[in-house]
């Protein structure tokens, strides 16, 4: 027998956790950088684009199987089909992700936690050194930093839905929200910071290639943690008479806005750096621009602010990455956890305890894939070249399946469990969504364009990540 369900105890509780969830690291590093190097401004259009007319349509089909359902991922795709074998599995691979996600993200997670505290510790000068990073990721005081966060993250997760998850995103989110405007206020006081805002913000449209734009896509329906389970999970955590698509909307935008504020903390702050920089050789990756190239950026400000005041300045932003990290993990594991609940009748304790313990042992394998053990530095060639077990999770679950899993969310809502039960679950607190324009567009997007576009990332990833070669 499952556990009683857990709900939210207000619509702002949802909103803050989604958005929690949706808000990550990427969104604070990786995505200004992209959208610079992407058309600047133009990006930024087609980005806005994809998430209003792609992105949303896709959150409101978990949110509505979700609270349709009162089930976890697995539950929810078994009760809607009837029971049917077939549609058991996209429940399965919706659980498989987000749990394997959750493995690599705490180790990237746990090097920040690292990074920040080295910060408090008046060592920004050694984190800016070009061999830190590299001694640090394979010293056994990440293995301390990764139980820590487990610690952390279990005891967000124990409280519960509304006394963990939701009050954990009151408080944690509002924070984020407050340090990213003082540092973007800050930063913007900087010499040569205006470089850095019209790099960013001008548009670019030569640069619109269909790599881009393509890149834009998959931005936006990451970002937004669509085809992890988790808006599933927490849609079956709504309450009756709360709106999906006011409740979808509001999550979208907060993410979008983080995103795009986001740049104008950190392209200003590369400027001031080095006002004469080629944006085009800024990395792509996440952990390259925060672990090797941002703590040289914080440990210039020295020259206006003294090393104490860089140092401020850089711990805050460890701390602002690090709080966005740890909402997301909380909203990724939480899948898995109610998965045991609902599908084995677990206590959440015990659910919590059992996805902790597996976890722990992988995220230990991936921290190992740096040079600590060879077999997991060169686990697997694909491509042509040789990959991590780090590597491997991250492309399997990371960028591989995630389009497929939203692919399978349309073909089923509108499909299998039928447009006129999708309708009424979303008119559910919501009575004005029936027959409006936003309705329409819903079902038909979801019907026709969306899973093409969603089946085409799905096929270009495989090519690109697993045989080299591009579809685009």
């Amino acid at each position: 027998m499952s556990a009683a369900r857990e709900h939210f105890g207000s619509r702002l509780g949802f909103v803050l956790a989604a958005a929690g969830s949706a808000v990550g690291i990427g969104n604070l590093v990786s995505f200004p950088v992209a959208a610079t190097k992407s058309g600047g401004g133009a990006f930024l259009l087609v980005y806005a684009l994809f998430v209003f007319l792609i992105c949303l349509p896709v959150m409101m089909a978990e949110l509505a199987l979700g609270r349709k359902s009162d089930k976890d991922p697995v539950g929810a795709y078994r009760q809607l089909s009837g029971g049917s074998r077939l549609w058991r599995i996209p429940g399965w691979f919706a659980l498989i992700t987000p749990f394997m996600i959750a493995v690599f993200y705490m180790v990237v997670t746990v090097w920040i936690l690292g990074y920040l505290v080295e910060v408090f510790k008046g060592n920004l000068g050694l984190l800016a050194t070009e061999a830190y990073f590299g001694e640090f990721i394979n010293s056994k005081t990440v293995f301390l930093y990764l139980i820590a966060l487990m610690l952390i993250i279990n005891g967000v997760l124990s409280m519960g839905v509304k006394d963990g998850i939701e009050r954990a995103a009151k408080t944690l989110m509002p924070m984020l929200f407050v340090m990213l405007l003082v540092l973007v206020l800050f930063v913007l006081t900087r010499e040569n910071a205006m470089l850095g805002v019209q790099y960013y913000l001008i548009p670019d449209f030569s640069k619109l290639t269909s790599e881009v734009v393509s890149k834009a896509m998959s931005q936006a329906f990451f970002s937004l943690s669509l085809g992890m389970g988790i808006m599933i999970t927490y849609g079956s955590y709504m309450k009756r008479r709360d709106s999906i698509p006011g409740s979808a909307r509001a999550v979208a935008i907060t993410d979008t806005l983080v995103a795009v504020t986001a740049g104008l903390l950190i392209l200003p702050s590369i400027f001031h750096f080095n006002p004469q920089i080629d944006t085009t050789t800024l990395s792509d990756s996440s952990a390259g621009m925060i672990f090797l190239f941002l703590p040289k950026i914080f440990l210039s400000l020295q020259d206006s602010i003294g090393y104490a005041g860089a140092s401020i300045f850089a711990g805050a932003f460890f701390f602002l990455v690090f709080i966005a990290a740890l909402t997301s993990l909380v909203s990724i594991i939480e899948v898995p956890v109610a998965t045991l609940r609902d599908e084995r009748g677990m206590s959440r304790r015990k659910a919590i305890y059992t996805i902790a313990a597996i976890q722990l042992v992988l995220a230990v394998g991936c921290a190992m894939s740096f040079g600590m053990a060879d077999w997991l530095t060169q686990f697997v060639t694909l491509a042509g070249s040789n990959k991590s077990f780090f590597d491997l999770v991250e492309i399997l679950f990371y960028d591989t399946i995630l389009p497929l899993n939203g692919l399978l969310v349309c073909i089923f809502v509108i499909y299998k469990w039928k447009k006129a039960n999708f309708d009424a679950e979303l008119q559910e607190g919501d009575k004005a969504f029936a027959g409006s324009l936003s309705q329409k567009y819903v079902n038909f997007s979801l019907g026709t364009f969306i899973p093409a576009i969603l089946l085409l990332i799905f096929i270009n990833t495989v090519a690109l990540k697993f045989f080299g070669s591009s579809i685009f």
